[in-house]
């Protein structure tokens, strides 16, 4: 299923994009969560009573008549893994990571498809990076690899956006801080399900900046692969529904061009992953 978190009428709900259009599933079987984390928790108790909720040719809407929605907007964990695309870390005259890079971002960084991304005053060197990011599904701590793939309720699109002279060059670095200014986490615009997925370590991704393609890779080049990742947080912290996964960008960010792109007001970014979907954001200053 490709679902979606919109507002309507004033009221966030959840849909399915269908052949028909945006079936309203909260309308279509009102014990359906409003919220995607709340749907998540519910399992494939859930997952059913949409599947059947979508069948109907009543409660359709049109992509007009919604605005979409970041899918989750209240994320217990929003976890971020650097350099995990080889193809990056060679550009980037980095070693190949013997263990996962994790930092994390707060859930206040994220929009939706859409909105506007704000480059910080403060911030003179404010970069982009597409990736895929991975929505868990159930709850779970020590998960082993063999059984990770079960824990992945979707995929949707994201972009990491980062203030690089906060990640790097503040005292000690400071990732958390460069890579958490509010607007930092665009997702969107689906949760697309595993089982449209071909496979997601074979997907095109892409970001396109004012109509330049400045991003392209596949996620072959993935460093550690979805299970990898899944099992090495797990064994510190229990993961939850609703948690994001950033897996990481690849080659072709700003801060390794010359001469070097930093997003300014008046941008426009397109990130795109193969069977997932676009999502497009424009730039603003705060100042």
């Amino acid at each position: 299923m490709r679902l979606l978190t919109f507002e309507h009428q004033g009221q966030q709900r959840i849909g399915a994009r269908t052949s028909n259009g945006i079936v309203d599933l909260n309308q279509a079987d009102p014990n359906i969560p409003a919220q995607m984390r709340d749907f998540l928790a519910g399992g494939e108790a859930s997952l059913q009573a949409a599947r059947s909720a979508a069948e109907t040719s009543e409660h359709v809407l049109s992509d007009s008549e919604i605005h979409v929605c970041a899918p989750i907007s209240n994320p217990d964990k929003v976890i971020c893994i650097g350099l995990n695309y080889a193809d990056h870390a060679a550009e980037s005259g980095m070693p190949i990571p013997e263990e996962p890079v994790v930092f994390s971002k707060y859930p206040s960084a994220i929009i939706g498809p859409g909105d506007t991304i704000v480059a910080p005053s403060v911030s003179q060197q404010v970069d982009y990076e597409v990736e895929l990011v991975v929505v868990i599904g159930t709850s779970g701590r020590n998960i082993a690899k063999r059984d990770a793939m079960a824990y992945v309720a979707g995929y949707t699109v994201g972009h990491d956006v980062s203030a690089r002279d906060y990640q790097l060059e503040k005292p000690a670095g400071q990732w958390m801080l460069g890579k958490t200014f509010d607007t930092f986490a665009p997702i969107g615009p689906d949760l697309v399900t595993p089982d449209e997925i071909s496979d997601p370590h074979d997907l095109g991704i892409r970001c396109i900046l004012n109509g330049q393609t400045v991003q392209e890779s596949r996620t072959t080049q993935l460093i550690f692969n979805i299970d990898e990742l899944i099992a090495y947080l797990s064994h510190v912290f229990t993961l939850s529904p609703g948690d994001l996964i950033f897996t990481g960008t690849p080659p072709g960010v700003g801060m390794a061009r010359d001469p070097q792109i930093w997003l300014k007001r008046g941008d426009t970014v397109v990130c795109e992953i193969d069977e997932i979907g676009r999502l497009e954001n424009p730039v603003e200053t705060d100042g």
